[in-house]
Protein backbone atom coordinates (compact mmCIF):
# COMPACT_ATOMS: atom_id res chain seq x y z
CA UNK A 1 0.00 0.00 0.00
CA UNK A 2 1.16 3.49 -0.77
CA UNK A 3 0.48 6.54 1.38
CA UNK A 4 -1.18 9.41 -0.43
CA UNK A 5 -2.28 12.84 0.73
CA UNK A 6 -4.91 15.05 -0.76
CA UNK A 7 -7.65 17.55 -0.16
CA UNK A 8 -10.02 20.10 -1.56
CA UNK A 9 -9.16 23.04 -3.80
CA UNK A 10 -9.11 25.74 -1.11
CA UNK A 11 -7.07 23.63 1.35
CA UNK A 12 -9.61 23.60 4.17
CA UNK A 13 -9.97 19.80 3.95
CA UNK A 14 -6.84 17.63 4.03
CA UNK A 15 -6.54 13.87 4.36
CA UNK A 16 -4.10 10.97 4.15
CA UNK A 17 -4.88 7.45 2.97
CA UNK A 18 -3.06 4.15 2.50
CA UNK A 19 -4.18 3.03 -0.93
CA UNK A 20 -3.20 1.30 -4.14
CA UNK A 21 -4.31 2.90 -7.39
CA UNK A 22 -4.90 -0.35 -9.26
CA UNK A 23 -8.67 -0.89 -8.86
CA UNK A 24 -10.23 2.44 -9.81
CA UNK A 25 -13.71 3.10 -11.09
CA UNK A 26 -15.26 5.86 -13.15
CA UNK A 27 -18.99 5.69 -12.49
CA UNK A 28 -21.68 7.23 -14.69
CA UNK A 29 -24.40 7.51 -12.02
CA UNK A 30 -26.22 10.81 -11.64
CA UNK A 31 -23.68 12.09 -9.09
CA UNK A 32 -20.31 10.68 -10.17
CA UNK A 33 -20.97 11.35 -13.84
CA UNK A 34 -21.55 15.04 -13.24
CA UNK A 35 -18.59 15.32 -10.85
CA UNK A 36 -16.17 13.45 -13.08
CA UNK A 37 -14.95 11.47 -10.09
CA UNK A 38 -12.42 8.69 -10.40
CA UNK A 39 -12.84 6.56 -7.29
CA UNK A 40 -10.60 4.31 -5.24
CA UNK A 41 -11.74 2.51 -2.10
CA UNK A 42 -9.89 1.99 1.16
CA UNK A 43 -10.81 0.52 4.53
CA UNK A 44 -11.88 3.23 6.98
CA UNK A 45 -8.88 2.32 9.12
CA UNK A 46 -6.55 3.34 6.25
CA UNK A 47 -8.06 6.85 6.03
CA UNK A 48 -7.14 9.84 8.20
CA UNK A 49 -8.86 13.21 8.03
CA UNK A 50 -5.99 15.54 8.90
CA UNK A 51 -7.97 18.78 8.94
CA UNK A 52 -11.32 20.22 7.99
CA UNK A 53 -13.99 18.22 9.84
CA UNK A 54 -15.85 21.49 10.50
CA UNK A 55 -15.49 22.45 6.83
CA UNK A 56 -17.36 19.38 5.55
CA UNK A 57 -20.99 19.11 4.64
CA UNK A 58 -22.83 15.97 3.63
CA UNK A 59 -25.04 14.90 0.76
CA UNK A 60 -26.86 11.55 0.50
CA UNK A 61 -28.94 10.35 -2.42
CA UNK A 62 -30.50 7.20 -3.86
CA UNK A 63 -30.21 4.52 -1.14
CA UNK A 64 -28.53 6.98 1.31
CA UNK A 65 -25.78 4.42 2.03
CA UNK A 66 -22.86 6.68 1.11
CA UNK A 67 -22.08 9.88 2.95
CA UNK A 68 -20.78 12.15 0.17
CA UNK A 69 -18.68 14.77 1.96
CA UNK A 70 -17.61 18.02 0.38
CA UNK A 71 -15.99 21.29 1.40
CA UNK A 72 -18.42 24.05 2.39
CA UNK A 73 -16.10 26.68 0.93
CA UNK A 74 -14.96 25.39 -2.47
CA UNK A 75 -17.47 22.57 -3.04
CA UNK A 76 -14.91 19.87 -3.84
CA UNK A 77 -15.83 16.31 -2.85
CA UNK A 78 -12.52 14.76 -1.83
CA UNK A 79 -13.96 11.61 -0.28
CA UNK A 80 -17.04 9.87 1.01
CA UNK A 81 -17.75 7.32 3.69
CA UNK A 82 -19.87 4.21 3.54
CA UNK A 83 -20.05 0.48 3.96
CA UNK A 84 -18.63 -1.89 1.36
CA UNK A 85 -20.37 -4.99 0.00
CA UNK A 86 -18.69 -7.07 2.73
CA UNK A 87 -20.17 -4.86 5.49
CA UNK A 88 -16.85 -3.19 6.38
CA UNK A 89 -16.64 0.59 6.75
CA UNK A 90 -14.76 2.18 3.87
CA UNK A 91 -13.66 5.49 2.43
CA UNK A 92 -14.36 6.32 -1.20
CA UNK A 93 -11.52 8.55 -2.39
CA UNK A 94 -11.88 10.91 -5.33
CA UNK A 95 -8.48 10.21 -6.90
CA UNK A 96 -8.61 13.60 -8.63
CA UNK A 97 -8.06 15.18 -5.20
CA UNK A 98 -4.84 13.29 -4.44
CA UNK A 99 -1.69 15.40 -4.53
CA UNK A 100 0.76 14.59 -7.32
CA UNK A 101 -1.38 11.91 -9.03
CA UNK A 102 -1.89 12.22 -12.77
CA UNK A 103 -5.40 10.84 -13.34
CA UNK A 104 -4.83 10.85 -17.10
CA UNK A 105 -2.12 8.21 -16.64
CA UNK A 106 -4.59 5.88 -14.87
CA UNK A 107 -7.01 3.42 -16.44
CA UNK A 108 -10.17 3.23 -14.31
CA UNK A 109 -12.79 0.55 -14.86
CA UNK A 110 -16.01 2.03 -16.24
CA UNK A 111 -18.89 1.26 -13.88
CA UNK A 112 -22.47 1.60 -15.15
CA UNK A 113 -24.11 3.15 -12.11
CA UNK A 114 -26.91 4.61 -14.26
CA UNK A 115 -28.32 1.12 -14.70
CA UNK A 116 -28.63 0.41 -10.96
Amino acid sequence: MARHEGGCQCGAVRYAVELELDKLIACNCSRCGKLGSVLAFAPASAFELKQGQDSLTEYRFNSHKISHLFCKTCGIQSFGRGVGPDGAEMAAINVRTLDDVDVFALDPHRFDGKSL
